[in-house]
């Protein structure tokens, strides 16, 4: 008798042909809307909506604007014009130089803008301001013309041991791909405050601030006197 044949109640082990037909399919299936989701998302990603407020959180956010100087052309400037022109003695006040934004106000803020609304979106962590990006492409570049490129960059925000605001670059990842550091000057990780500072915008941004912290959803900023 052959050791190795099999018995008449000896089944055999495996996919039927049904089951392996299944499984082509269940693989087509999931390759094909994994595709459908990097290609929607990072190659053609629809535009951003843009953040809007009530019309509670709208106040509030006007009146730290005008804090800052910021008039802007809304019904709600034009209501108060005449009381902002109210002659009245000047004076300070530390209170007003402590501002503190919650990344809603930043993103409507930005959807005011009508080149920015659906193209860019903030968010805030710990010590860390993202950016999401989206970049039309001209119509003119021999790839993907008039497509919209995604775009994502964080940069670390804080200060240092002397109290001197620190702003260095986390990263910039294009379609959600990390781009090198030498391809963007070797830039990362540099405190553009110090490496700039010396003159023009980042001096006067590090003079003009005595205290920057973000927080999960907010920043905070106190103006120096």
């Amino acid at each position: 008798m052959n050791p190795f044949a099999l018995s008449p109640h000896t089944t055999q082990k495996g996919f039927t042909g049904m089951q392996v037909m299944l499984l082509l399919l269940a693989t087509v299936i999931i390759t094909a809307g994994v595709s459908f989701l990097v290609i929607r998302t990072y190659i053609f990603p629809k535009p951003l909506t843009p953040v809007t407020l009530n019309d509670k959180e709208t106040q509030k956010l006007e009146i730290k604007l005008r804090q800052l100087g910021w008039q802007g052309d809304s019904q709600t400037h034009a209501k108060s014009a005449t009381q902002e022109l109210t002659p009245e003695p000047y004076r300070e006040s530390d209170a007003k130089r402590q501002l503190t934004f919650s990344e809603k106000e930043v993103n409507s803020i930005i959807g005011r803008n009508p080149d920015f609304a659906h193209r860019v979106a903030i968010d805030f962590s710990d010590n860390l301001a993202s950016a999401k990006i989206l970049v039309p492409i001209p119509q003119d570049f021999p790839i993907m013309a008039g497509e919209i490129l995604r775009v994502n960059a964080g940069l670390d925000i804080h200060l240092d041991k002397k109290r001197r605001p620190v702003v260095a670059l986390v990263g910039v990842s294009l379609m959600g791909v990390p781009i090198p550091n030498a391809w963007l000057g070797n830039m990362k990780n540099v405190n553009l405050v110090s490496e700039f500072g010396d003159r023009g915008f980042w001096n006067a941004f590090a003079d003009g601030v005595e205290d920057i912290q973000i927080h999960d959803g907010e920043l905070y900023i106190k103006l120096r006197q």
